[in-house]
């Protein structure tokens, strides 16, 4: 595994950027490189983590023909195939946050026999339209007042630079990520407005992958197939996935265990970092965390 950085090209000619991290034998494939390197790289001793950007993602092709995005979710299942692939490892782990949580969950059920250990932080409920009861969702105030904000900047003249917009969007959303707000500006990088593919993310996501989400309609036996074992880490305060699909998944893979966390939010590593990157450490080296609970 020579090189640190390039693209992958998957089955239908879309270009992923890949981006390389140690060099141990153990090999971790990690979607959303944008959100979450440089912080997981603490995970690379003594393994290599390739992060990639999902099409349509961050430094990945911009696809404009809709024919490439229907279905995305399933077609995010296939470029994580493509990846792994393309760097010839016949079993990797998996981490995954938010919806590409769900991603990993899919591949490790349709590509179980490639998946040694899979882990999912804050994932999206399988169950697009499921309801939570409200200790499983956090409603709060801060999310109401987030998204107040946001209806009165879309009120607002259109702006003529999309650039300056995307960013006075996610000086708002940035504040759903965590639960303390002193850590609110360890995560002031994120919305990366600069890329097109970024500042375009909330139409894409609504226009092509709510639907494919909708349509999942996973049974029994499609959890059935992903036997390894699963580490899934969940905020209880989680405002953009409920900790109750987190639970849901626990509860339906074979070999799963859950770690709550009761103050942390949507990115958990940013609320309780030690807590997080030590209890995936332990999970990737074979162990499971004291902390992680299997759900009943």
């Amino acid at each position: 595994m020579t090189a640190r950085q390039g693209y992958v090209t998957t089955d239908d000619g879309v270009r992923l950027y890949f981006h390389v991290v140690g060099a141990g034998a153990d090999v971790v494939i990690v979607p959303l490189a944008l959100y979450l390197s440089p912080e997981f790289d603490v995970l690379a001793s003594g393994r290599t983590l390739v992060y990639y950007d999902p099409r349509n993602r961050g430094r990945s092709d911009q696809v404009t023909d809709p024919a490439k995005l229907q279905d995305l979710m399933h077609r995010e299942v296939e470029d994580l195939e493509a990846v792994r692939r393309h760097f010839g490892v016949d079993r990797v782990d998996l981490i995954g946050h938010s919806y590409a949580g769900i991603v990993v969950g899919l591949y490790a059920m349709k590509y179980a026999h490639h998946v040694r250990r899979l882990v999912q932080i804050g994932p999206g409920q399988f169950a697009y339209d499921r309801q939570y009861p409200a200790e499983f969702t956090n409603n709060d105030a801060v999310r109401a007042d987030v998204f107040a904000k946001l209806m009165a900047l879309q009120q607002q003249q259109p702006p003529s630079d999309p650039e300056a917009a995307c960013r006075a969007a996610w000086v708002h959303l940035r504040r759903l990520q965590v639960w303390n707000p002193d850590r609110v500006d360890r995560i002031g990088h994120w919305g990366f407005c600069e890329l097109p593919n970024e500042r375009g993310f909330l139409a894409s996501f609504n226009r092509y992958m709510v639907p494919s989400w909708r349509n999942l309609g996973l049974g029994s036996d499609d959890f059935a197939r992903a036997t390894m074992p699963t580490l899934i880490i969940h905020g209880l305060k989680d405002r953009n996935a409920p900790y109750g699909g987190g639970r849901d998944w626990a509860v339906s893979l074979p070999d799963a265990r859950l770690i709550s966390i009761e103050q942390a939010a949507h990115a958990a590593w940013i609320d309780a970092p030690q807590l997080v990157f030590d209890s995936i450490a332990q999970f990737l080296a074979g162990t499971w965390p004291a902390v992680a609970a299997k759900v009943q």
